[in-house]
């Protein structure tokens, strides 16, 4: 089984170092490590090629979605993952343990192989779990209640490793994660839940603007997916239970 970890860089000479010593320094050694790059103008391109495992693509591009297609385009593993600059592999041996989980299942072809993320600061310090945790038993539908697994942990078999829908700025990914599964349940796949975390996330605060059309794309994401009526009660859901928890 064959892996490929897609990271697309612009700018990134504070972070990517994390992310291509993270690959480097895993025990499974089938791995495939893709660097979509935007044509960064700092050091991104001169840290990157000290890697000698990372296979380094540098042109200009339109945005963030347009580069992981390309990554898309040019990966060649079995599963496939995106790990942003600055996230990590939770372990050495994370790799080898899907790969692991993934031979000895008995279900049928595997869409997509999950686990957990934490959250962690700059230094790679853990800070918390994710809010939203991923299910034993993932479908298309567990999605209405948000985005229960991290796409930096959301492997996916590339068969079915549809293109993100450029249309959206920032929630393309809960769209293709949603759309893939769709497509592998067509094929008679199922998905993998690996119990442990899989991930470390770097906790990077978007700005107030950017969460705001976030969520209005995700709203017309849900509502595409599971109807006006769903998301809307779904969406009540949400505010009841924060307000509980407050």
């Amino acid at each position: 089984m064959r892996i490929s970890i897609i990271t697309v860089t612009y700018n990134a000479e504070a972070t990517i170092e994390r992310t291509l010593e993270s690959v480097a320094q895993q025990t499974y050694p089938d791995v495939e490590h893709l660097i979509i790059d935007g044509a960064s103008k700092d050091r991104t391109l001169e840290i990157a090629n000290r890697y000698p495992h990372a296979i380094v693509y540098s042109e200009p591009d339109h945005g963030l979605y347009d580069a992981m297609n390309k990554g898309l385009k040019r990966a060649t593993g079995d599963y496939l993952c995106f790990l942003n600059a600055g996230d990590k592999l939770h372990s050495k041996e994370t790799l080898a343990h899907i790969a692991q989980a993934q031979e000895n299942t008995t279900k049928p072809t595997i869409a997509v192989l999950y686990g957990d993320t934490h959250i962690v600061d700059n230094k790679g310090t853990f800070i918390r779990n994710r809010r939203l945790t991923p299910p034993e038993h993932l479908t298309w539908k567990s999605f209405k209640q948000g985005m229960l697994v991290c796409h930096q942990a959301f492997y996916i078999n590339r068969q079915i490793a549809l293109p993100y829908d450029t249309t959206y700025r920032f929630s393309a990914d809960f769209d293709w994660c949603i759309r893939c599964m769709k497509e592998g349940e067509k094929l008679g796949m199922q998905n993998l839940y690996i119990q442990e975390p899989i991930a470390d996330y770097l906790s990077e605060g978007m700005t107030t603007a950017n969460q705001k059309a976030s969520l209005k794309e995700r709203f017309r994401i849900m509502t595409k997916h599971y109807g006006l009526l769903s998301t809307i009660i779904q969406h009540i859901w949400f505010i009841f239970r924060v307000l509980v928890k407050k």
